[in-house]
């Protein structure tokens, strides 16, 4: 196992809301940072980029974090801790700004759902949301996904979303693609017989070496049939990604496979 994270101290500054001033001081906001564990990945499928948090994401980093937010531990994931009971799982890697994760966690009250997201701006704009909508199942770190999943007990998810992962172009940059063997055997090990791992990307490369990955992958079975690629889901809200995508004349390659 890995050993503790060490955690970066991140200093936010409260701005003004509606012209009141919160405070004068430096508010200090436990992270989490990758550790640094003897058997450290090199490459990482990720470039943490610092980004412009708004007044109101400063602000959720705050006064929300303490109550959504999980930090990385070397401890084992206790689910029914986290959450307080026992039900459907659902992990979302690299949820980006939230607003699918946010819309699947108010349409199903009745699951869980984990999100990973290493991006500051994206968790202050899920957590806003969270508050928002009064959502209570919910629970965001903002680490490593590969790190997460380590944590994460055999077993335990009943469903492993990964939407638009960062397809890396370049060649030379293939080697970080997300979706790799060791990954998804890392990942299929997390979910339960019968659990379902989903992707979507609008690169059709990627696609394609997504489609080789998995189809090589022990444990793993598709639910495309004879097909290659699954129709896209109607209940997963467009991504910001996939907008973009589609304003670019992108198509979009969805996958399924269900744990065995």
């Amino acid at each position: 196992m890995m050993g503790r994270c060490y955690h970066s101290v991140a200093c936010i500054e409260l701005q003004h809301f509606g012209g009141a001033r919160i405070s004068k001081s430096l508010v200090f906001l436990l992270m989490d940072e990758p550790t640094q564990s003897a058997h450290a990945r090199a490459v990482r499928s990720y470039v943490t980029r610092a980004g412009r948090l708004t007044t109101a994401q400063q602000r959720a980093l705050v006064e929300v974090w303490p109550k959504f937010g999980v930090a990385f531990d070397s401890q084992p994931l206790d689910f029914d801790a986290l959450f307080g009971r026992r039900v459907p799982r659902v992990m979302e890697i690299g949820f980006g700004n939230g607003d699918h994760l946010a819309s699947l966690a108010k349409a199903h009250p009745q699951c869980d759902y984990l999100g990973v997201e290493v991006h500051r701006p994206g968790v202050g704009r899920l957590l806003l949301a969270i508050e928002a909508q009064g959502l209570t199942n919910v629970r965001i770190m903002c680490h490593d996904a590969v790190e997460v999943l380590e944590q994460i007990p055999l077993g335990s998810l009943d469903e492993v979303l990964i939407l638009f992962p960062d397809p890396w172009p370049k060649k030379r940059h293939h080697k970080r693609r997300l979706i790799q063997a060791p990954f998804v055997a890392l990942l299929a090990g997390r979910l339960k017989i019968g659990g379902v791992l989903r992707l979507a990307t609008d690169w059709q490369a990627y696609a394609e070496q997504m489609l080789e990955v998995l189809e090589a992958a022990s444990g793993l079975t598709s639910l495309a049939a004879h097909e290659r690629f699954m129709p896209r889901p109607a209940e997963r809200a467009p991504t910001r990604f996939e907008l973009r995508g589609e304003r670019l004349g992108h198509a979009v390659w969805d996958l399924a496979y269900r744990a065995s």
